[in-house]
């Protein structure tokens, strides 16, 4: 092999490297330079519960023992009063993302996700519970950013479109979940 072709090879090698890195969430970029910023949702679910039984399905995994189901999704590693410090963890392909984030809670009406390590450098995210006539209103949005201008603009396609889609999915066993429990509390409400 010729000198080129090792050092074509090795930055080959590199670039796999760091990508497998930035896609499990090891390595994050935070260069602060050519920050651009893309918005994540609007995404917006009607649940037929009452706010409070939806906030109380999103919050229980954080704010008290996450369920057996959900341990490979999420892990918590910091309880605070209304704020706290978990991994979220999520298959892209053959790999594992891995991202850290602070989630804080304001009942019954607001969740906000910030990411401290993960694929991109910036993420902040709202779950927002309105209450409406048929139950709740849940209005998700966020802001997802990545550094250096147009590779980071394509990365951020990227990444955004794989991370709404965990949202929502996420969203939507959310719904389930609070609509099944609002059921028994409808039917004696009815009665």
């Amino acid at each position: 092999m010729t000198g080129s072709r090792v050092a074509f090879a090795a930055l080959g090698g590199l670039g796999l490297g760091a990508y497998v890195l930035l896609v499990r969430g090891s390595l994050t970029l935070d260069l602060g330079i050519g920050r651009r910023t893309r918005p994540l949702g609007p995404i917006v679910l009607s649940i037929a519960a009452p706010r409070e039984l939806v906030f109380d399905v999103i919050s229980a995994p954080y704010m008290r023992r996450t369920p057996k189901a959900l341990e490979s999704k999420l892990r918590v590693l910091e309880r605070g009063e209304d704020l706290v410090l978990a991994e979220h963890f999520t298959r892209v392909g053959p790999l594992m993302t891995t991202t850290l984030e602070t989630v804080r809670f304001e009942p019954p009406e607001r969740v906000d996700f910030r990411l401290v390590r993960g694929p991109v450098p910036l993420v902040v995210e709202r779950f927002q519970l309105v209450e409406s006539g048929e139950g709740t209103r849940l209005e998700y949005s966020g802001e997802l950013g990545t550094d250096l201008w147009t590779v980071g603009a394509l990365w951020a396609r990227l990444v955004a479109g794989r991370w709404e889609a965990v949202v929502r999915t996420s969203l939507t066993a959310v719904k389930a979940e609070a609509e099944r429990r609002a059921a028994p509390r409808q039917r004696a409400a009815a009665s």
